[in-house]
């Protein structure tokens, strides 16, 4: 057989490939809950969620309203990224789907707000927010940057102690969309 000749069906054979079946492509499917979910980036941050929830048993009321503050730098505890914030929307939501009433942070004038950081609730003001929203408790967290990975730290406060109810560390294998997520400038 001549070379040229196999060369332009082998060449055909590729570009048929990657064009694909245009009807398949038109009839795709729309991503669900299910298929969101599988991300590996939704899973663990659903994964840490379900065993937080797994520690706090019986210890709460699902009814009684519950506070997400944005997951801050560890080396900078006024300072989030879309890492931070993006985690802080995934665990309130996972709480909301196993029905636990949560207070949406963005809506609220009692939070110190930061242009580009988030809700970023200090220490002190715990307490003052979580009594005028009558929230049982507080999600708070920390992540720290490594060459390699993201390491975050979750906890569930209760406010009028200051008692830890649950805590959750866990890990993300750091990748260019992390590296792209947690850019933030630290101040020293």
């Amino acid at each position: 057989m001549n070379t040229k000749l196999i060369f332009a069906i082998a060449t055909t054979i590729v570009l048929t490939a990657c064009v694909g079946d245009p009807a398949a492509v038109a009839n795709k499917p729309e991503p669900t809950y299910v298929s969101t979910a599988r991300n590996p980036f939704i899973a663990t941050n659903y994964k840490a969620t379900d065993a937080l929830i797994a520690q706090l048993g019986n210890r709460l009321n699902p009814a009684q309203p519950m506070i997400i503050a944005t997951i801050v730098n560890i080396d900078d505890l006024t300072s989030s990224s879309t890492f931070g914030r993006l985690v802080s929307e995934q665990v309130s939501a996972r709480f909301s789907q196993a029905s636990y009433s949560m207070i949406e942070m963005k809506f609220r004038d009692y939070v110190y707000m930061k242009q580009d950081q988030g809700e970023l609730l200090l220490t002190r003001e715990i307490k003052d927010v979580a009594k005028n929203y009558n929230a049982q408790a507080v999600i708070v967290g920390t992540y720290a940057l490594s060459g390699d990975s993201i390491f975050v730290n979750l906890k569930v406060i209760q406010p009028s102690t200051n008692v830890v109810l649950a805590v959750h560390d866990y890990l993300f294998p750091m990748d260019t969309n992390l590296k792209s997520m947690t850019k933030t400038t630290v101040r020293k």
